[in-house]
């Protein structure tokens, strides 16, 4: 009995082991714009559209998710919106995608039952069996910033992922990261940037 509890106590610090430690969040990253050739990162505030002054606490954790990913690229916070350098507007999507069969390039069942484990069947065609894994998730975070005199729109970096889960506050986190990560440099065609993070 008390080997067998010796093992246990093995296998969860070994579990334990593999889940701490660092990782990589990787995003598809575009950004745009023309941030004026010599001008400092400077001020900034954020700016909420009435929709999103309607959420309240969600937001203020998006602007918290935010404020890594542009005190990197040089800014710091200003002590109101009245004193800002630039204004920044935030975007988060989060949607759900059910995988249809023809997603997969196995699905189509020409000889013997190498997909019975997922596909039933029903007469001579085949259906699929939904399990935990057929639902992913699309992810994209938005910044747009605006210079607070003139509201001329100088930056906008975008960052897109998908995944098994809806993600959390780090992921968020690193995804505007990434998208901040060409500043003050624009790349519009979609590009693979990878952020490392700890557990």
């Amino acid at each position: 009995m008390k080997r067998r509890h010796l093992l246990l106590s093995a296998v969860a610090l070994a579990a334990l082991s593999a889940c701490s430690g660092p990782y990589t969040i990787r995003s598809e990253v575009s950004t745009f714009g023309t941030w004026p050739a010599g001008r400092a990162p400077g001020s900034y505030a954020f700016e909420r559209l009435p929709s999103q002054q309607q959420e309240g606490s969600r937001q203020t954790e998006l602007e918290d998710a935010a404020r890594v990913a542009l005190e990197k690229a040089g800014f710091r916070p200003a002590a109101d919106a009245k004193s800002a350098d630039v204004l920044v507007a935030l975007g988060v999507r989060v949607s759900a995608q059910e995988r249809a069969p023809w997603d997969d390039p196995l699905w189509w069942r020409w000889h013997g039952n190498i997909n019975a484990w997922r596909y039933g069947r029903m007469g001579r065609y085949y259906y699929p069996m939904h399990y935990p894994g057929d639902r992913r998730y699309d992810r994209e975070v938005a910044l747009l910033l605006r210079d607070r005199g003139s509201s001329e729109p100088l930056y906008e970096a975008r960052a897109s992922n998908d995944g098994l889960t809806q993600g959390d506050a780090d992921l968020i986190s690193a995804m505007f990261e990434a998208a901040m990560s060409d500043f003050p440099n624009t790349r519009p065609e979609p590009h693979a940037i990878a952020v490392q993070r700890v557990r």
